[in-house]
């Protein structure tokens, strides 16, 4: 079974986390995205600190398919530096995980 990621972003706004959902899921290099509420986030960007509506997106991928997710995000995301944080997935249903490892395995026509 392929290791299976979690990637976390946010984005501005709603409009533009459903276009990057799509655009990852449609390409293969996510199985599935979910688009969070609208969340608050404070942070510190270029020495201000700064408050911010973002919109989280919950993206399982697999560490194979990972290295084009990234480059998809780096090219789609609005951000000069957005947040892209990736975490394992430890344990999960086989089923599911394999359903995520197969979803990603090979580039998918839109």
């Amino acid at each position: 079974m392929s290791e299976v990621l979690l990637v976390i972003t946010n984005l501005p706004d709603r409009a533009v986390a459903e276009h990057i959902a799509e655009a990852l899921v449609a390409e293969g290099a996510a199985a599935c995205v979910n688009i969070q509420a609208e969340c608050a986030s404070v942070y510190r960007w270029q020495g201000k600190l700064e408050h911010a509506s973002e919109v989280p997106l919950l993206i399982k991928t697999t560490r194979a398919a990972y290295p084009r997710l990234e480059s998809a995000l780096r090219k789609l995301h609005p951000y000069e530096v957005p947040e892209i944080i990736a975490l394992p997935v430890n344990a999960g249903l086989p089923e599911y995980l394999n359903w995520v490892a197969q979803e990603t395995s090979l580039k998918k026509e839109p």
